[in-house]
């Protein structure tokens, strides 16, 4: 089940400043999507049988997808039990309300809670319709505080190298926020949207990049040829914000599972 290797980051700095090496990466290596999802929906149900009140952090988007399937697959056969979990999802499209089929809230729910015993008042989520985001934003991130934090954050990664709605740019915020997004991001969500990036809202809400880092465990997701340069910036790279997913290489217990071919880059490399 997954092939895994360690690898050191190297040609570590940010704005000039060199960094101490940090421990190596877990890199794990799954001969398909399918083998890594079920994997991942697998260690989700015993780390729930472990810690029955687990806090998740919840993506969406194409990546996730298999793994919520498995999930779902598990819960019939009587092995995945949610009903004292937690979620907490990591973003939503700005303006876009829970009921509106396209919102990421709606996505969620037809492709996990409506099918697993979830209580709803452990589903937590960015309302994109807030009347103030700033607000919205604050208030969310004081409901994970007051929730414990993360236990287990599942996480995907853009091409560009963005985590949850956090974009390559010359800063991230820590905190909740409102962000424009990327006309490559937007483009990577246009297959919900009818495949029509026009209708892909410009702005979204996300959790902020300390939210994520202080989860106390990552397992983040990437599949297919088109992530591999990203795999490789966040495994390889220097720590930059011009990819957001580069700064786990701080954390401490991030797990990387990929396919081979979002793996490809590291061949040779460890």
């Amino acid at each position: 089940m997954g092939d895994s290797r360690l690898y050191a980051p190297r040609g570590i700095g940010y704005a000039g400043v060199h960094l101490t090496p940090r421990p190596a990466l877990n890199v794990r290596v799954f001969a398909s999507e399918l083998e890594a999802a079920a994997a991942c929906a697998a260690h989700i149900a015993e780390a729930l049988r472990e810690k029955p009140s687990l806090v998740l952090g919840l993506p969406t988007g194409r990546t996730p997808l298999n793994v919520y399937r498995q999930m779902v697959a598990l819960h019939q056969r009587g092995e995945l039990d949610l009903s004292r979990a937690t979620t907490f999802n990591l973003d939503e499209f700005l303006g876009l309300p829970p009921d509106d089929p396209c919102s990421l809230r709606a996505y969620m729910d037809r492709h996990l809670f409506r099918h697993v015993n979830l209580a709803p008042e452990r589903v937590h989520f960015l309302d994109g319709s807030a009347e103030r985001a700033e607000w919205e934003c604050a208030r969310y991130d004081a409901r994970l505080t007051q929730a414990g934090g993360l236990d287990l954050l599942l996480l995907g990664i853009g091409s560009n190298g963005l985590v949850a709605f956090n974009e390559a740019g010359d800063s991230l915020q820590a905190a909740s926020h409102r962000v424009r997004l990327s006309r490559e991001t937007r483009l990577g969500m246009a297959s919900f949207f009818g495949d029509d990036v026009s209708k892909v809202p410009l702005a979204a809400l996300t959790l902020g990049m300390g939210s994520l880092f202080q989860a106390r465990r990552v397992i983040l997701l990437a599949f297919g040829v088109r992530k591999a340069a990203a795999v490789t910036a966040l495994v390889r790279g220097p720590i930059t914000s011009h990819c957001p997913a580069s700064l786990l290489q701080l954390h401490g217990n991030v797990e990387v599972w990929v396919d081979t071919e979002a793996g490809r880059g590291l061949e040779g490399t460890g």
